[in-house]
């Protein structure tokens, strides 16, 4: 089993609404925030245990489903459990 955590944010350069009105909050709370960037983050469990077929997998499914690769970045972090 492994689990795969993705991880989508906009690309640089790419509007930001949710970061900005974040960003606009802190500031007003007195936080010295410069940016914000908001994402989204999905764990994964995948029935494989092999961590190339793994990393395949969760990458297919993060560009093809999970992020919009006109706009949106995404970043995929392999956990392979070991079982006895």
């Amino acid at each position: 089993m492994t689990r795969a955590t993705v991880t989508v944010r906009p690309k640089p350069g790419i509007l930001d609404p949710q970061g900005e009105a974040l960003r606009r909050s802190l500031h007003g709370l007195g936080y010295p925030v410069a940016s914000v960037h908001a994402g989204k983050l999905f764990d994964l469990e995948l029935d494989v245990a092999d961590e190339a077929e793994a990393r395949r997998i969760a990458e297919d499914i993060a560009a093809r489903v999970l992020a919009n690769p006109l706009i949106e970045a995404h970043h995929v972090q392999l956990d392979v459990e070991v079982t006895a």
